[in-house]
């Protein structure tokens, strides 16, 4: 290929076409749009949870999944100090009072043990479709894969509360509201029928499907896929986030540390010149 000298090759010249292309949004000299949208239309034209769908999905909610997904921020506010990603940002905080670092903490402790929907998601999506193709019954496909799960140890996610025993009373209110507006759909149906055959197999009926766990389910009726819920649950999260930041700045408390007396130390003292001696030192 030949170039003008001192010319870069762009990506463009290579496969021609642009580096990034997007729908998201773009701006000119007098206009944001938002999906096309006129920016300023949607303000006050729209509540925040339909325009966060609009964005996340690309088009327009109707008033059903505008209330829907209304209530699925709602659903996770905060948990107190019991949510790991609160105690890493007031931790965060004390140390260094900024709250864009005290909500990057928080966010970086989202994953697979605490408030990530997305497995919880894939899990559903994966199961129905193995109904979907199988010839068997519902209880039959809902047996073997529990089975499957038991037998190689793996944990069937959304399941389980540290707290709450039969009934997560968020994930039930997340439920009732699907219902009525219509997001209970076959995903979670059967879900709900894997949920039951592990009360079964286990003998642990009293574990509940949890409220990250429910809001995956409806999530995924919704049309989210398991990246974005996650990304709705975090969303979900960060006013609690904000209030707990506050609360610490205002405590006038730096630097918090563990108790000592929570934490139990290995008592033993080494000799660093005899063990240096050794080691060949």
């Amino acid at each position: 290929m030949t170039r003008p000298e001192g010319r870069r090759v762009s990506r463009r010249d290579v496969v021609g076409e642009r580096y990034w292309t997007s729908s998201v949004s773009r701006v000119d000299e007098s206009t944001v749009r938002i999906r096309g949208y006129d920016l300023e239309e949607l303000i006050g034209g729209v509540s925040f949870s339909a325009a966060t769908y609009l964005l996340i999905r690309g088009s327009l909610p109707t008033p059903e999944q505008t209330r829907m997904l209304d209530a699925i921020l709602t659903a996770v506010l905060d948990y107190a100090l019991e949510k790991p990603g609160t105690v890493a940002a007031r931790y965060v905080m004390s140390a260094n009072p900024n709250v864009a670092a005290g909500l990057a903490a928080a966010v970086l402790a989202v994953g697979k043990n605490t408030l990530a929907p997305e497995d919880t998601a894939r899990f559903a999506i994966e199961s129905f479709d193995r109904l979907q193709v199988s010839d068997r019954s519902a209880a039959e496909v809902a047996e073997e894969i529990v089975s499957e799960y038991r037998s190689s140890r793996r944990r069937i996610p959304g399941l389980g509360h540290p707290v709450f025993k039969y009934v997560d009373p968020r994930a039930q209110k997340i439920k009732e509201i699907a219902e009525t507006l219509g997001f209970w759909g076959p995903r979670a149906a059967f879900y709900e029928t894997l949920h039951a055959e592990f009360g079964r197999q286990t003998g642990r009926d009293w574990i509940p499907v949890n409220d990250v766990g429910m809001m995956a389910l409806v999530l995924v009726e919704m049309g989210f896929t398991p990246d974005e819920t996650t990304g709705v649950a975090i969303l979900s999260t960060l006013p609690g986030v904000i209030a707990h930041l506050t609360e610490e700045q205002e405590s006038g408390r730096p630097i918090r540390v563990i108790p000592a007396d929570s934490v139990e130390y290995d008592p033993a003292v080494r000799d660093f010149q005899a063990d240096k001696e050794a080691a060949g030192w």
